[in-house]
Formats: structure tokens, sequence, C-alpha cells
């Protein structure tokens, strides 16, 4: 169901062509895709040349997106601990996964992204903008599910950011109301 957004958001297709270009402008090079999903946020970023490949925690989506997007790469993985060397990435995107992060995870993540991206790497955040934590039990197309989804104001993203390291490396930081 979340196939085409894309396609009706033209300021997101703007955002991602931008981290494109940064990437380009650092020269090239590895693009992690954490929380990737379905893939479609990666897929995306390989139409645009960027070398990117998704990790994502649910065993599912990796399948779907794998189903997708033949011959791109999806690992299974969790942004909480992720198992890539130290500055071997260009650039990083985490587009709406940080919502499933809980508070007292998400320095830990970001030290992790801090750890990942190459010295002036582009990263790129996009999130729900709010102050509440809620549980979901419905997903799209009405599927039972039982997933927090953190709602968070860019001061706070930027201040964690600060506080690992991170906003050196900072190239965007996207929120979104919702």
């Amino acid at each position: 169901m979340t196939r085409h957004l894309l396609d009706e958001t033209p300021e997101e297709r703007a955002v991602l062509a931008l981290f494109a270009d940064l990437v380009r402008a650092q020269g090239g090079g590895p693009v992690a895709d954490v929380g990737c999903g379905t893939g479609r946020i990666t897929a995306h970023l390989r139409q645009l040349g960027v070398d990117a490949f998704g990790i994502d925690l649910s065993p599912g989506m990796i399948q779907v997106a794998r189903l997708d997007h033949p011959g791109v790469r999806f690992d299974l993985g969790s942004m909480t601990d992720l198992e890539l060397a130290d500055a071997s990435m260009t650039g990083l995107v985490a587009w709406y996964s940080l919502i499933h992060v809980p508070d007292d995870e998400i320095s830990s993540v970001f030290a992790h992204f801090q750890r990942l991206v190459r010295p002036g790497g582009p990263l790129l955040l996009s999130f729900h903008v709010g102050d509440e934590s809620q549980l979901k039990t419905q997903g799209y197309g009405g599927h039972p599910m039982k997933v927090y989804v953190h709602r968070r104001q860019h001061g706070q993203l930027i201040a964690r950011l600060n506080d690992a390291g991170s906003l050196s490396s900072l190239t965007a930081c996207r929120g979104r109301s919702r």
C-alpha cells in the first residue's frame, strides 16, 4: 500500500534528490537505508544513482523488499546493533524508521549512525513530529499489529544528535506532522 507514495509527494522526492546530490558530492559510495521496510526508498535512491542498500529488523519486510526490488541488496538487521564497519558509509538514511525506536534507545542509535558515516557524509532523517508515543494496533489494510510509534520535535532529535556527536554529519533533518 506504500509502493506509490513517492508519486504523491514531490517534496519527498526533492529531499531524496538533494541527498543523492550530497552523496555524489562526497565522491559516492555505499549508503545504508536503515529501517528500509519494503525497500521503496532504497530502490528510489538507486534510481537516482546512489549505491544504496537496505537494512530492516523484520524478515517479512526484507522478503517483500527483495521480491519488489530484485537485484537490490537487503539485509536483516537492527539499527540498535548495526554490524557494519566504522566509517564505511558515505551516507545514511532513516526514512520514518526512527518512529519505532524508544526514547531511551535513540542516543545509542545515533551513536551507531555517527560511527558508520564517513566524516562530512550526509545523514537524512525523516520522522513524525509530535510529543507523544502511541501503540498502533491496526496497520495498512486493517491488518492487526502491535507497534509503538514515537513522535518527536526537531529540537529533541537535534539535541540527541549533538549528544552522539552526529551533528557534524547531519545534512538534512526532516520532520512531518501527521
